[in-house]
């Protein structure tokens, strides 16, 4: 039996955990030629290659720089002849800060580190895939969140930077069609690795640090009571990947998030 995303290529950012390498290795399960995977975590890349030996090529390099989209790119068509399909994941979370947590030099700091990782990594993962992926009528996947519709998704930049996700996906569907699809998945809270800014402090502190507390938080927050894990979502990634079964989407964001839009109004 194949796959549905048999001898497929492609790239994905944000891969060394959490929804990233959930990702990578359903791609791989579902029959993809190759999957290049992008982070700056050099030992979770190394512990991924291991695991998935050729059909797997690594980039170690910071989304926020066009050398590092650049390479995967090139590693894609080098090692692999094409690529089908860009997935942008690579992101960092402000731990729901508000706004009057910040002083104007925090903001700015916090501000430009956030924006740069979670919106420009995405454009430019865009930018460079583009020739590719409309040579192949392929796709760029975005990891959009829940926070792309949900005010309580996270802090002010983190909510307003997957509100400009959204904006992008929307965007570039317009701009790269026919040749090219751009759809988005939106995981609610998912129990993974995802970090804090370093101009914060907190990129060390993530999501998913201690485990039975995080669910405990997360579960009562979605009508499903779910605390979710990124193999959840990895089957999103995976239809919006293929040809088959999504060649008529473009500019959409499936949400994956226990139905947090159907949460009850409060009785008064």
């Amino acid at each position: 039996m194949t796959g549905w995303l048999t001898d497929q290529v492609a790239i994905v950012t944000g891969a060394s955990a959490g929804i990233g390498r959930a990702v990578v290795d359903r791609y791989i399960a579902e029959g993809a030629r190759g999957v290049v995977a992008v982070d700056r975590d050099a030992a979770g890349l190394e512990a991924l290659s291991a695991a998935h030996g050729d059909r797997l090529r690594v980039v170690v390099g910071d989304v926020r720089e066009w050398a590092t989209h650049e390479a995967a790119v090139t590693a894609a068509r080098t090692a692999y002849g094409r690529l089908d399909a860009a997935v942008g994941n690579a992101g960092v979370f402000d731990f729901h800060r508000p706004l009057a947590k910040y002083t104007p030099e925090s903001l700015v700091s916090a501000m430009d580190e956030l924006f740069a990782i979670n919106v420009r990594g995405y454009l430019l993962l865009a930018l460079a895939a583009r020739e590719a992926l409309a040579e192949s009528r392929g796709s760029l996947v975005y990891t959009a969140s829940v926070a792309s519709q949900e005010a309580g998704g996270g802090g002010v930049l983190y909510v307003s930077s997957k509100h400009a996700v959204l904006g992008v996906i929307r965007r570039l569907a317009m701009e790269f069609a026919p040749d090219i699809r751009v759809n988005g998945v939106g995981p609610g809270g998912t129990l993974t690795q995802l970090r804090g800014t370093e101009s914060l402090g907190q990129a060390q502190r993530s999501l998913g640090a201690d485990r039975e507390a995080s669910a405990a938080r997360i579960a009562p927050t979605n009508p499903l009571r779910l605390a979710q894990e990124p193999e959840d979502h990895a089957g999103l990634y995976v239809l919006l990947a293929s040809r088959r079964d999504s060649r008529a989407m473009t500019g959409q964001v499936l949400y994956s998030d226990g139905g947090v839009g159907v949460r009850p109004i409060a009785a008064f």
